[in-house]
């Protein structure tokens, strides 16, 4: 049910950009291009700040690190710098392992309940580290490669990244290689979900939106690149005009250009209020960013309420002369003390 809904909301955006598009004349085309994007805009930027202050502004007593070896200790203790760093350096290490390689889903493991026996089997999702690296440092290399539609002169790095993509020489216009790696990518993202039964029976329509949405954003791409060529002059004047805050309609753009960009303006608006968060998310995981050195400091909870303890030795100055009234023990007697 989440796989349909999912997958009907995104054909009903692809369809929705194609009829506004189409006969909605110019002012449809000034809300699918200018409109539409300057409050997807608007709405991502606002909405992944406030979520990166809110994360920012929750406090975090204890360290809490996610920990997959020994801790700091006794010198005689082999520890383990990297997964259980007790300095800036080594957590330094462990987030750029984690933000570029995904170091966690590499060691992630799955387990599977055989027949015979029956017996319980533990093993590696390489295939899914793979995919995951794939779909995000391809998506890397196809935004900043959309930058070229952002700014005039292009940036050298752009062009070299571009160049650098597209060495093959497949086609013409050149064949870029993270078109077809994040369409794979994704594609076999989508697959793991309905192929594998325990996977499918967790998942909810927010899993499948996504994917569906990225596809036909690559895909659609993918169509004006090399299928449905588009007016590529046109696309770069209203993108820079968008830029630069100064936009303009060119004219013959074509409907498949309208369609990416709406679905564009989707991720953006969907983005800050989903899972797809978890860009901004790692940067601030206190059991990713954090030392583990709670054996060399005590961390004190700062939110503590103030307790005034009642000592044994003020109860007995409150009370020595009625606990000797009636024969009760006392450790200081009112004589000796003066």
């Amino acid at each position: 049910m989440g796989m349909l809904f999912s997958l009907f909301v995104v054909i009903a955006l692809v369809v929705a950009a194609y009829v506004i598009e189409l006969a909605g004349g110019m002012a449809g085309s000034v809300l699918l291009g200018v409109i539409i994007p300057y409050a997807a805009v608007a709405v991502f930027l606002g909405g992944f700040v406030y979520k990166i202050f809110d994360w920012a502004r929750s406090p975090v007593p204890f360290r809490i690190p996610t920990t997959s070896g020994q801790q700091k200790s006794l010198p005689w203790i082999k520890r383990n710098k990297l997964d259980n760093p007790s300095g800036t350096l080594g957590v330094i290490g462990r987030m750029f392992l984690e933000i570029f390689l995904f170091r966690s889903l590499f060691k992630n493991t799955k387990a599977d309940l055989r027949e015979e026996g029956p017996r319980l089997v533990y093993g590696s999702s390489k295939w899914l580290w793979m995919a995951g690296l794939a779909f995000h440092w391809s998506l890397l290399f196809i935004v900043v490669r959309h930058f070229r539609l952002f700014v005039e002169p292009v940036p050298a790095f752009v062009n070299a990244l571009a160049g650098a993509d597209g060495f093959l020489q497949l086609t013409l216009p050149d064949f870029y290689i993270t078109d077809a790696v994040i369409l794979l990518a994704v594609t076999y993202l989508f697959l793991r979900r309905v192929a594998i039964p325990q996977l499918k029976t967790f998942s909810l329509a927010a899993d499948y939106f996504p994917l569906f949405l990225i596809l036909g954003i690559a895909g659609s791409g993918v169509l004006m690149r090399y299928v449905t060529k588009v007016n590529i002059v046109g696309v770069k004047s209203l993108v820079n005009g968008l830029f630069t805050f100064h936009p303009n309609i060119p004219e013959g753009i074509g409907s498949i250009f309208y369609i990416h960009l709406l679905l564009v303006s989707a991720l953006l608006v969907y983005f800050p209020f989903s899972k797809l968060m978890h860009m901004g998310g790692v940067w601030m995981s206190p059991t990713r960013n954090l030392s583990n050195n709670s054996r060399v400091k005590r961390h004190i909870n700062p939110w503590n309420p103030d307790v005034k303890f009642h000592t044994y030795e003020e109860y007995e100055d409150d009370f020595r002369k009625f606990m000797k009234m009636v024969g009760l023990p006392v450790e200081k007697d009112e004589e000796e003390e003066e």
